[in-house]
C-alpha cells in the first residue's frame, strides 16, 4: 500500500525538506519532482502518481492552474497544497478545485503528517 507522489515547488530548499521528511515515512514514494507547472503537469501524466504535493505561488503556471488541469483528466491525482500564502482566499480556491485542502509550509511537519499517514493507508495493495 504505497502512495506514490509528485512533489511540486519552485522553492528547491523547501522542496529537500519535504522530501527527507517524505522518505523517512512508511508507504510513500516519491515518483518525480517539479519546479513549475509545466512540469508539473508532464511528470504528473507519466507517472500517475496518487497525489500532488503542490506549492501555489510560481512563476509562470500557478498551483491553482495545474490544480485545475489535473481536475480535467480521467482519474485525477489527489491534490494538497503546500503554501507560504496561507489565507482564506487560498484555501477557498483549493476547496473549489477539489484539493484535500491547504498546508502552510510554517507547519508542514505537523499537518503534511497525519494527511499522508491517512492516504498511505486508503491507498490500494500494490500489484506487484
Amino acid at each position: 500500500m504505497t502512495l506514490n507522489i509528485l512533489l511540486v515547488d519552485d522553492n528547491l530548499t523547501f522542496l529537500a525538506s519535504v522530501k527527507h521528511l517524505l522518505t523517512l515515512q512508511p508507504h510513500t514514494r516519491i515518483v518525480a519532482e517539479a519546479h513549475n507547472g509545466a512540469q508539473a503537469l508532464a511528470l504528473a501524466q507519466q507517472h500517475q502518481p496518487d497525489l500532488v504535493l503542490l506549492d501555489i505561488v510560481m512563476p509562470g503556471m500557478s498551483g491553482l492552474e495545474v490544480a485545475k488541469t489535473l481536475q480535467t483528466w480521467p482519474n485525477p491525482p489527489k491534490v494538497l497544497f503546500l503554501t507560504l500564502h496561507d489565507n482564506d482566499s487560498y484555501r477557498s480556491a483549493a476547496k473549489a478545485l477539489g484539493a484535500l485542502g491547504l498546508v502552510g509550509k510554517a507547519n508542514f511537519v505537523s499537518e503534511l503528517l497525519p494527511i499522508i499517514t491517512q492516504l498511505s493507508q486508503d491507498c490500494p495493495e500494490d500489484a506487484s
